[in-house]
């Protein structure tokens, strides 16, 4: 077994040469229909895209390196998760890491966070890392707990749900909404830092930063280069299971209440009647 630590021999946060790992996911699109194959895993298709809200941790991770840094996306998944990493390219991170094999298939959040962290502590070994930014959440499963899970194996503060955020120096300050209020936290990086949609406009690439992607270099690695144990990963290193699935069940047509004067009445009711 492999053990995951965090070393860090210079202060994180310097503004010049920063090193920064955005996290991303290759994901079925919102509105395709999803189901899982014979083997319980999601079935992939020609549809999957780069998690949405993924482009928000590119961009604040480009502009958080100022343009004097580097910024490394990192992504786990089966062969064409490398579209979701030149698209991260095409948005501006300079180079990218695909974490493929057949063995991490079927990661909950825990054995992603694992693979992950494995990941950002082998590129610590070339240099320091700043900071680790990810998306508020991947769109497929929601969880919101990968920047959490990160922040526990990497020991790093984890600020999160940031709608914007700074940098001091060698200081990371956000803010964001928790209910009807803002907070403002700071931490002293390396950190690891979550993003809203919210959080900037997203700068969509032209046809020179595509093509340009194309030539960025996108290194594929496994397991053993990692150093993680096969029951690390995948199904084997995950603390939940997939039971069972069942097809979400087609859309109803409405009910329509034509309004004669006791519209409102009959919305009511029905309304009442739902809820018993």
């Amino acid at each position: 077994m492999a053990e995951i630590s965090w070393e860090n021999e210079r202060p994180g946060g310097n503004l010049e040469g920063m090193r920064i790992v955005v996290c991303v996911k290759h994901v079925p699109d919102v509105q395709a229909e999803r189901a899982l194959g014979e083997s319980g895993f999601l079935v992939r298709g020609d549809d999957d895209v780069l998690n949405e809200l993924d482009e928000n941790a590119v961009q604040e991770a480009v502009n958080l390196s100022g343009g004097d840094g580097e910024v490394i996306a990192v992504s786990m998944g089966p062969e064409d998760a490398v579209d979701g990493l030149r698209r991260a390219l095409a948005l501006g991170a300079d180079r990218a890491i695909h974490i493929c094999d057949d063995r991490a298939a079927g990661s909950d959040v825990l054995a992603t966070a694992r693979v992950l962290a494995a990941t950002i502590n082998r590129l610590s070994e070339d240099g320091p890392i700043d900071l680790v930014v990810t998306g508020m959440a991947a769109l497929d499963g929601m969880t919101a707990t990968i920047p959490s899970a990160l922040a526990a194996h990497l020991d790093l503060p984890a600020l999160t749900l940031a709608k914007t955020a700074e940098l001091d120096g060698t200081a990371l300050r956000i803010t964001r909404t928790m209910g009807v209020n803002d907070e403002v936290l700071e931490t002293d990086l390396p950190a690891i830092l979550s993003v809203t949609d919210q959080a900037n406009e997203v700068m969509y690439p032209n046809f020179k930063a595509i093509m340009a992607a194309k030539k960025k270099p996108i290194d594929e690695i496994d397991l053993d280069d990692l150093g993680l144990a096969e029951e690390l990963a995948g199904v084997a290193g995950s603390g939940t299971k997939v039971k069972a699935a069942t097809q979400r069940p087609p859309r109803e047509a409405g009910e329509v209440f034509n309004d004669a004067g006791d519209g409102g009445k009959k919305l009511a009711d029905y309304i009442l009647g739902v809820m018993k």
